[in-house]
């Protein structure tokens, strides 16, 4: 039978998303503009028998995190941009120690303190791994609250699947947003796979152990390329993307999660005028889409990169595109929302060449 669809809040479909994916630990701190979110698992799991703790800090709910995750549990933990940073070394920990967990981040405006308006500044911290060391994680852009929730479910099985955490990136704006929802059915905890691995007492085996500290370099040196290996199945295997509009297109706008949302709406404006435009929306920010990308830019498509950052994004479109196409860029900082007529500006810019909007980037 198939789930009510339901009316909700952006922030409250991940949280219910989360404990329909077995969620069953939360530990986070307050930041806005995600406080939403914690705030209604700190009702919805006591539903459920799960633990939420509101820590004394950012940096004691990730080392929280890492103590549920060693035991076995699905375990949450969100902020927004600072709060992300502060996180950061206790990330590193999780992948070093192959830890499960999935990080929310409703980014805010920055750099500093910022805005609580909504960006997308955090897309290098995100995909090139923010902290120390050779490390790697899953980063999920969804664009919507359907996807919020589908995705959110995703998190929490890449998470246990590859041992590894797992990023979900949105937005104050797509936290805020109601939309209607259908959530994929619920998991039961007790139904998902055993892990072999975890820390739950000895009861008659081998004891176990699980660290990040390897002191012999070629000890760690073999640990990195097992990290590595990790990190190339998932590159190859869960790789995701969306093409709209993209069949004939001449020009072609990269960009995720709100600001996809924005470039869709002036796609919709000039395909009705008979122009012809498209958008390609990475899913996965790592691993990016880059053979899609690639494939499409071979037909000397032009392509228009749109994002909420001063050129983040772009740049892991021109190491993907190189010379095979004309790359354009436009960005807005700081948390001003453009809305789908100024995107089609941009894009009727790029169309005709007149510069008048965003920039041609030299390869």
């Amino acid at each position: 039978m198939p789930s009510e669809r339901m009316l909700m809040r952006g922030a409250h479909v991940v949280g219910e998303a989360a404990v329909r994916a077995g969620c069953r630990c939360y530990f986070g701190y307050p930041i806005t503009p995600q406080n939403e979110l914690p705030e209604y698992l700190s009702s919805r799991l006591a539903e459920v028998g799960g633990t939420f703790i509101q820590a004394e800090s950012e940096v004691a709910s990730i080392n929280m995190v890492i103590g549920a995750s060693a035991a076995g549990a699905r375990v949450m933990t969100s902020s927004s941009s600072p709060g992300i940073s502060l996180k950061q070394e206790g990330i590193s920990y999780l992948c070093g120690q192959e830890l499960p967990a999935v990080i929310v981040n409703m980014m805010r405006g920055g750099p500093g303190l910022g805005n609580i308006a909504p960006s997308q500044a955090d897309y290098f911290q995100a995909t090139r791994g923010g902290g120390h060391g050779d490390y790697r994680l899953p980063v999920l852009a969804p664009s919507g609250c359907q996807e919020l929730a589908e995705l959110t479910f995703l998190a929490f099985e890449l998470a246990d699947t590859y041992r590894n955490p797992v990023m979900l990136v949105g937005d104050g704006l797509m936290g805020q947003m109601m939309e209607p929802v259908v959530f994929p059915d619920p998991i039961d905890p007790k139904d998902l796979p055993p892990k072999d691995w975890i820390l739950d007492g000895c009861k008659g085996r081998p004891p176990r152990a699980i660290y990040s500290l390897f002191l012999e370099p070629p000890v760690l040196y073999q640990h990195n390329l097992h990290l590595q290996g990790k990190y190339d199945r998932i590159a190859a295997k869960e790789v995701r993307f969306e093409h709209y509009q993209t069949e004939g297109a001449e020009v072609v706008v990269v960009a995720y999660g709100t600001a996809s949302r924005i470039a869709k709406g002036a796609v919709n404006r000039l395909r009705r005028e008979g122009l012809p435009v498209g958008l390609f929306r990475p899913i996965t920010l790592w691993p990016f889409p880059k053979e899609a990308l690639r494939q499409m830019a071979q037909n000397g498509i032009k392509i228009a990169v749109f994002e909420l950052s001063l050129g983040q994004l772009v740049e892991d479109v021109i190491l993907t595109v190189g010379a095979r196409s004309e790359i354009y860029f436009h960005g807005i900082p700081g948390g001003p929302i453009p809305t789908p007529a100024e995107v089609e500006d941009y894009i009727r810019s790029v169309m005709s060449g007149d510069g008048r909007v965003g920039r041609r980037v030299e390869v």
